[in-house]
């Protein structure tokens, strides 16, 4: 742990074992839920859960700063070894979004400065930064000729404004959509008992959690599946994670089940009156009840019922988000801080990587062949990748 003292009297330390991020986990949460987009993924109970199943033989690099014994600033950083260079990156890596730098509520831009100051004098060759909002603090702090930002995730929003989620859903859904949810879910219960579970508490959500890793698992055997959720590292995480969360009411699974076995699910947030998509998936063979609609509108009734008033769809623009989002909220990726002549090189090529990725998007069949053709060599070079 190295230590250093800013003028002002705040105090800046770099956290890089595991034992003394632990020591941070009460007043580490007040710092995400001041945050002007809060990001449940940087919660410290998840935080810790990433890092003991993605950290092995990088080390913790989070940046902290503390006044008068309070913590009131800290930057969440990992340092990588990827293809044997040294990856400055946000803990959670590729699996972060809205992540940033936290300042406690009234704190000054110049406790943020010091903090990415640390960041920029840390050992590593570049930096990757993922998940970025596009008013990050980490961002403004590192000034735009240090760190480069490519949009990422279009990352749609639904904001109520006052309206109640009936209003919403009758304006946002033709009657022709809302008739065919109705039609869906009668075909569904003339098949046998249908119901929907929701689970919340640590006793509720590991049973709800098995379940959505087997429809998870149903709904992407034999396709390229480009999250780390049916994975057994990602299995194993996830349990640890929404059992470490669970006591903080955060997490909720929603489960549409027939006959008592589960056809779809929607794996989701609550923070801070905020709905986080996160993970939804159904069982193919009732594709054509679509029992993913059905769920999902039940996972959104829910999130409103419990009084959020803002969905962050995340990730890209699919079609269901787009029939009730507002506009988007993109979520960009940070290239920069290369230190080294193997670091430059290496983010010259995650631009030219970004590039290519923007280039294939813009044609279906070449789009298809990158996603489904190539899918087998992208997973083995796949930076990070987890069996």
């Amino acid at each position: 742990m190295t230590a250093l003292t800013a003028p002002a009297g705040v105090t800046y330390e770099t956290i890089s074992s595991d034992a003394s991020f632990a020591a941070l986990e009460g007043s580490w949460d007040d710092l995400v839920r001041g945050m002007p987009r809060p990001s449940p993924v940087l919660l410290h109970g998840w935080l810790r859960a990433w890092w003991r199943y993605y950290g092995d033989g990088g080390r913790l690099a989070v940046h902290v700063a503390h006044r008068d014994g309070k913590l009131v600033g800290a930057l969440p950083l990992c340092v990588l070894r990827r293809r044997g260079l040294e990856t400055l990156t946000f803990l959670g890596a590729e699996q972060t979004a809205l992540a940033d730098l936290l300042l406690a509520e009234g704190e000054s831009d110049l406790v943020g400065s010091g903090l990415a100051e640390l960041a920029i004098s840390s050992e590593h060759d570049f930096a990757d930064f993922f998940g970025l909002p596009a008013s990050s603090r980490l961002t403004a702090a590192l000034g735009p000729s240090r760190l480069r930002l490519f949009l990422r995730a279009e990352a749609p929003v639904l904001d109520l404004n006052g309206r109640d989620w009936d209003a919403v859903y009758r304006t946002r859904l033709s009657s022709k959509q809302r008739s065919l949810r109705r039609r869906r879910s009668r075909q569904l219960a003339e098949l046998g008992r249908l119901e929907t579970t929701v689970a919340r508490t640590r006793e509720e959500l590991g049973p709800a959690l098995e379940d959505a890793f087997a429809v998870h698992a149903l709904r992407w055997r034999g396709r390229p599946d480009g999250s780390e959720f049916g994975t057994t590292t990602g299995r194993r995480f996830h349990r640890e994670a929404t059992s470490a969360l669970g006591e903080l009411d955060v997490l909720r699974i929603v489960t549409l089940k027939l006959n008592g076995r589960p056809i779809a699910f929607v794996y989701y947030f609550v923070l801070e009156g905020r709905m986080y998509c996160y993970r939804l998936a159904f069982d193919p063979e009732f594709q054509r009840f679509s029992p993913g609609v059905v769920n999902r509108f039940d996972a959104l009734e829910t999130a409103f019922a419990e009084g959020a008033t803002r969905v962050e769809f995340l990730g890209g623009a699919e079609r269901y988000k787009m029939e009730l989002a507002d506009r988007f909220e993109p979520l960009y990726e940070g290239l920069g801080l290369a230190r080294s002549v193997p670091g430059r090189a290496a983010l010259a090529g995650r631009v030219n990587a970004i590039r290519l990725r923007r280039f294939l998007k813009r044609s279906a069949s070449i789009r298809r062949f990158y996603y489904e053709g190539l899918a087998p060599a992208r997973r083995l070079f796949r930076v990070g990748g987890r069996t």
